[in-house]
């Protein structure tokens, strides 16, 4: 597997402030920390640390009971502003294994990334092995990687395949049931993705439109056939203007579009905004719905898996938008709407 520092340079890595590309000179230290962690023997039941729900979810589907997972950023936390604390830190250096998504969704983290890796811990982003054709670089997004690739369940299910090597790699006796585990799951992800397709695919042509708070969409809109449009930018540090709104307020009219979507980490203010804006233009949208991007539902809840998560968006926005989907989604288990 690449280093932390060969996998953020591979990646265009933005350095966080403080930092500087002279940070280079500190490549050998990663290697070397790198071949350290390879050749430790990690003890029973050994610690793994996540960061955001989508990326600790896959870990614990594959670790199983070979390890104890905790993930530190919880239900509606978004890992766009989020800011490791001491705590945060504390556990990361503890961690015999960190799991993160990269391509700077968890941005303010990457400095506690490199001080971990430094020490020789296992670090592992689970997007390493995404081709670079698969990734997507909107023009707005200067020269860096969108990293919501979860919301196309094809881009997740290679960040479990990183997940089984990676695990295997550090726990080379149990390769054999993570990478049982990663395949048992990528079945029923497949099942998923196919779920999609069809569900999404009945909405009609004119009303496939996905409008949200922020970018957060762009891979589900490129896998599904869905025209995506956010308020905000990808990152939520960004900030929404009034010409912004107002040329959503004149699509969404011209369109007729009947509804538009809040999301569960991003504030509602200006989804409230182009309801407004609409009505005082004669046309009623209404909100159908909140969605889940950053951050997964409750936890012990369907839609606190990752599996549940994009369930219940793929099954709220077909029937909000006038297409053909169950009232409880694939599994029959969206016991409510949000």
């Amino acid at each position: 597997m690449k280093s932390v520092m060969e996998y953020l340079v591979g990646r265009r890595f933005a350095w966080p402030h403080g930092l500087t590309v002279g940070t280079l000179t500190l490549l050998s230290v990663f290697l070397a920390s790198a071949a350290s962690a390879a050749s430790k023997t990690l003890p029973a039941n050994y610690g793994i640390v996540t960061t955001c729900g989508m990326v600790t979810d896959i870990v614990r589907e594959v670790a199983g009971d070979k390890a104890r997972v905790s993930g530190l950023l919880g239900e509606g936390v978004d890992p766009h502003l989020y800011k490791p604390t001491r705590d945060d830190v504390a556990k990361l250096l503890k961690a015999d294994v960190v799991f993160y998504s990269g391509l700077m969704l968890e941005g303010r983290m990457s400095d506690t990334f490199l001080k971990i890796a430094r020490r020789g811990a296992s670090v592992f982003a689970v997007t390493e092995l995404l081709d670079e054709k698969f990734l997507l670089e909107p023009e707005e997004f200067h020269g860096h990687t969108d990293p919501h690739v979860w919301m196309d369940v094809s881009g997740w299910m290679e960040a479990v395949k990183v997940v089984a090597r990676s695990l295997s790699e550090v726990d080379p006796e149990h390769a054999a049931f993570y990478e049982r585990n990663a395949k048992r799951y990528n079945t029923q992800l497949a099942r998923l993705d196919d779920y999609a397709k069809k569900a999404l695919s009945s909405i009609p042509k004119e009303r496939r439109v996905l409008i949200t708070a922020h970018d957060a969409f762009h891979y589900f809109g490129r896998a599904y056939g869905i025209e995506v449009r956010g308020i905000q930018g990808i990152s939520t540090e960004s900030e929404a203007g009034v010409a912004d709104i107002n040329k959503l307020v004149d699509y969404l009219v011209d369109r007729k579009i009947p509804a538009i979507f809040v999301e569960s980490s991003v504030s509602d203010k200006n989804i409230k905004a182009l309801v407004e804006g609409c009505k005082s233009r004669g046309h009623q949208v209404r909100i159908g719905g909140e969605l889940f991007s950053d951050a997964m539902g409750k936890p012990g809840s369907y839609e606190g898996t990752y599996l549940g998560m994009i369930d219940h968006n793929v099954t709220l926005i077909a029937r909000a938008l006038g297409g053909e989907a169950p009232e409880r989604g694939l599994n029959g288990k969206l016991a409510e709407k949000h």
